[in-house]
């Protein structure tokens, strides 16, 4: 999901890719066109494990790779998009501030929980009301990024976080306006790579010519992308279910 504190002019060419990391934690890595007449907060709620603390999830500054989705496409072959729909299963006492940290050219906070919003800084926030809305997403923890004002292709946003949830999750629903719509304008491009460990269902996404250390920069990924692995793509693309995307395991 990704959502904004403020109304925005556009999102576009939005490019996600995820993979499971170690001991149950996965990769996420966003980035997109935007145009917004304010400064603003993009908000991406992950289904954290229960009892996550503010220092479990680790950010990851991509700032000086940021043709980190441009390497990644140059894996595949040209073909015509798949327009698939996507799948999904979604009051405070004071505290000491969350934590804001500079990550390339952003300032960015993890938040535990909805409650924990309360303790972050004012910019950072959604409208309490928000969450009234979001059905499921009781359990979840937001990565908050604050964004300039303007139109602007922003450099990919990263981290690592500790994951509740057997599926590889990407955060695909909309709140652009402040208001939860049924069905969606995507333009989307998913990438993923499955592990040894961790195989998935793959049918409807296409593969990469070769492993990434074929097209990837390794040395800027940051541990990001595994150098011996493929990777696979899946795009979507029109007005769709607005939903989150998982991927499942294989058996």
């Amino acid at each position: 999901m990704c959502c904004f504190s403020r109304p925005v002019k556009s999102v576009s060419d939005t490019k996600i890719f995820a993979r499971f990391g170690a001991k149950g934690r996965q990769f996420l890595v966003y980035s997109m066109k935007l145009d917004a007449a304010e400064p603003l907060a993009m908000v991406l709620p992950i289904p954290v494990a229960e009892g996550a603390k503010e220092t479990d999830l680790r950010f990851i500054n991509l700032e000086k790779y940021p043709a980190f989705f441009e390497d990644m496409e140059a894996g595949f072959p040209v073909l015509i998009p798949l327009l698939n729909s996507v799948q999904s299963d979604y009051a405070s006492a004071p505290a000491p501030a969350l934590k804001v940290v500079q990550v390339g050219s952003f300032e960015a906070s993890f938040v535990p929980t909805a409650k924990d919003f309360s303790r972050l800084d004012e910019r950072f926030r959604l409208p309490p009301q928000s969450f009234d809305k979001l059905k499921g997403y009781s359990k979840f923890g937001f990565a908050v990024f604050k964004l300039k004002a303007g139109n602007q292709k922003v450099h990919p946003m990263a981290f690592e976080y500790p994951s509740s949830s057997p599926r590889l999750f990407f955060p695909t629903v909309h709140i652009h306006d402040g208001k939860v719509h049924d069905r969606a304008r995507f333009d989307h491009d998913l990438y993923c790579q499955p592990t040894a460990e961790h195989r998935l269902k793959l049918l409807d996404w296409s593969e990469s010519h070769g492993a990434a250390a074929q097209f990837m920069k390794m040395e800027l990924a940051q541990g990001v992308v595994l150098h011996d692995e493929h990777c696979y793509k899946r795009t979507l693309a029109g007005r769709l279910g607005n939903t989150d995307t998982f991927v499942e395991l294989q058996a």
